[in-house]
């Protein structure tokens, strides 16, 4: 049996956040996408493509990569009113309203980020999980903590989305 490591885990949580997304979107309408649970909660729509774009902030800042929400085109895609450089950090109800997009879209984007973490966390040892990534932090962040977190987050979002799907009215 082949040895576990600390990338094959880092690669595990991703992939689990992959699946959960997946999962989420699985059916979904564009009303279903956009409800906001007592009118001014985050919606699916907004929760999958915040994940989605942290995590390729977050990933393409420690491999030294641009984003693939620009790279790709997937900012023209999305066509939002909102910043291109935007990911979510502190919308109120009027930049949630703003992300209205299909099922399909959203799972596309994630599938391609998540495409990336994967091809970037191929060409990692567990040596280079514990570079410094943040010094503005105490203790400085490592790349392992950075990963870990972006998982973490990824997994919140994903839950508050199944959350959502969970109570949404019956049509």
């Amino acid at each position: 049996m082949a040895e576990v490591t600390a990338v094959d885990v880092l690669a595990d949580g991703f992939e689990r956040v992959r699946e959960s997304v997946e999962r989420v979107l699985d059916g979904l309408t564009g009303p279903q996408l956009t409800h906001r649970v007592g009118g001014s909660a985050n919606s699916i729509a907004w929760l999958v493509w915040h994940l989605t774009r942290v995590q390729d902030d977050h990933v393409a800042e420690v491999a030294g990569a641009e984003q693939v929400w620009t790279s790709e085109g997937w900012v023209e895609r999305f066509d939002l009113s909102l910043p291109a450089g935007d990911t979510g950090y502190g919308h109120g109800r009027e930049q949630v309203a703003a992300v209205d997009a299909p099922a399909d879209l959203l799972r596309d984007y994630h599938r391609a980020v998540h495409e990336r973490t994967e091809a970037y966390l191929k060409g990692l040892t567990g040596q280079d999980l514990t570079r410094v990534v943040d010094e503005s932090w105490d203790p400085p962040v490592t790349l392992a903590v950075r990963l870990l977190s972006v998982i973490e987050d990824d997994l919140q979002h994903v839950g508050q989305a199944a959350f959502v799907r969970g109570v949404l009215p019956q049509s």
